[in-house]
C-alpha cells in the first residue's frame, strides 16, 4: 500500500498530451533538475493559466535587474511561510539556499525573517512583503516611503510587490489543489 499523496485534487494531464511549449519546457527542465515539479503538474490540468502563471513568475522571479535572485526568494519564503503554504515555503526554500548559497537562510526566512541573518535593507523588503500579503489594506504611501528610503528604486519597490501579490494567489492555488512539494526539494543545497 502507498502512502504517497497525490500531488493535487484535480486530473494531472500526461505530459505528452500538452501543448507542445509546455511539454518542451516540462522535458526540459526535467532533464535539467531530475524531476519535474509538481507545480508544472498541478496547474497544467489548465494549460493556458500554466502558461500564463509561468510567464509572470519568469518575468518576476529570473529577472537580473534591481532586486538579487535570492532577494526575490526570500519574499516568496517569508510570505508563503505566513500564508501556511507548504509548496512554495519548501520548494522556493531549495532556491533561496541555492541563490543565496547560505543553507541555513531559507529556514531563518520561514521561521521568523526578523531573527534571519539578512541585512536591515532586506529586512525592510520583507517588512512590507509581510504587511502586504497580510493586512494589504494597511499599505499607504508612508510604506512605499520606508522602502524608497532603504535604497529601493521604483521598479524594486513595483517587484516586491508583485512578487507578493503573484505568491499570494500561487500560495492559493496551492492550497486549492493540496498540492505536495517533490521530495527532492527537501534535499536541494543542503
Amino acid at each position: 500500500m502507498s502512502t504517497e499523496l497525490p500531488i493535487s485534487r484535480f486530473p494531472i494531464p500526461d505530459i505528452a498530451t500538452l501543448p507542445e511549449d509546455l511539454r518542451t519546457r516540462i522535458e526540459t527542465l526535467q532533464s535539467k533538475m531530475g524531476f519535474v515539479p509538481n507545480v508544472f503538474l498541478g496547474h497544467a490540468h489548465r494549460p493556458n493559466q500554466l502558461r500564463a502563471f509561468l510567464a509572470m513568475h519568469d518575468d518576476l522571479m529570473e529577472s537580473d535587474e534591481g532586486l538579487s535572485r535570492a532577494e526575490r526568494e526570500m519574499i516568496v519564503v517569508a510570505t508563503s511561510a505566513l500564508n501556511q503554504c507548504l509548496y512554495c515555503t519548501v520548494s522556493h526554500g531549495a532556491l533561496l539556499r541555492i541563490r543565496s548559497k547560505q543553507p541555513r537562510l531559507s529556514e531563518q526566512v520561514g521561521a521568523n525573517y526578523r531573527d534571519a541573518e539578512i541585512s536591515p535593507r532586506q529586512k525592510t523588503m520583507l517588512d512590507y512583503a509581510v504587511k502586504l500579503a497580510q493586512t494589504p489594506w494597511l499599505v499607504g504611501d508612508n510604506d512605499i516611503e520606508t522602502l524608497r528610503a532603504a535604497g529601493f528604486s521604483e521598479d524594486e519597490i513595483w517587484d516586491i510587490g508583485a512578487i507578493t501579490a503573484l505568491f499570494a494567489m500561487s500560495n492559493r492555488l496551492a492550497s486549492h489543489t493540496a498540492m505536495r512539494p517533490n521530495h527532492e526539494f527537501y534535499g536541494l543545497a543542503r
